[in-house]
């Protein structure tokens, strides 16, 4: 079972926790990763990329000479997709790009991130991170006394505005809620900063 140390927002070490194994235990699955990140990337594209074909753009109705005795190729339209100004053949529609991946693929996934951070000790556990007012300044010496630099993502068990808005505006530090947790997230942001109720949250949500 992987026990971690738990500090208070002035970086000082209050206590240790033992983290669930079933959760930040296990033996990280790469492919499984790679599989929900993909479906992730693919369910964020918007797919409103669009081309007219020779029937949507304006112009073309005439036929632009004679079928025959001219010397040149027939032509049925001035719209058609050789022409300049013409219409695009087999372009881009709007589409959608969303396809689902398993439940448990997904749980997986999020547990086996939980646990390669535990395992390259990109894991810092808070006893409580709560902060009287909104300022990023207090929010900036809180990180730098937990000694987590880099891109740092902060996973809140509730809503708390206070560290929501003072996190805002620090380059590289973002704060989601645990129920949007992912594992886009997850993999681009290098540390992983959770009060203790968060950690409590994600064991009784993913064990």
């Amino acid at each position: 079972m992987p026990k971690v140390d738990v500090y208070d927002i002035k970086g000082k070490k209050v206590s240790d926790v033992d983290l669930s194994e079933a959760v930040f235990g296990i033996e990280p699955n790469e492919n499984i990763v790679h599989t929900v990140l993909l479906n992730y990337l693919a369910n964020q594209r918007q797919g409103t990329q669009s081309t007219k074909t020779r029937s949507e753009v304006s112009g073309g109705g005439k036929k632009p000479w004679r079928q025959k005795g001219t010397g040149r190729a027939r032509q049925g339209s001035i719209r058609a997709p050789q022409w300049i100004k013409g219409g695009i053949a087999l372009g881009p529609k709007p589409r959608s790009y969303k396809y689902k991946v398993n439940k448990k693929e997904r749980r997986l996934a999020i547990r086996s991130i939980l646990s390669s951070k535990v395992i390259e000790k990109e894991l810092t556990v808070v006893d409580k991170l709560e902060l009287k007012e909104i300022k990023t300044k207090t929010m900036v010496k809180a990180l730098k006394d937990l000694k987590v630099e880099g891109k740092t993502l902060i996973v809140l068990a509730d809503k708390n505005l206070n560290v929501e808005n003072s996190s805002r505006n620090i380059e590289g530090v973002k704060t989601i809620l645990i129920n949007n947790i992912n594992v886009f997230d997850l993999l681009k942001y290098n540390n992983l900063v959770l009060p203790l109720d968060t950690v409590k949250k994600l064991e009784e949500v993913y064990a």
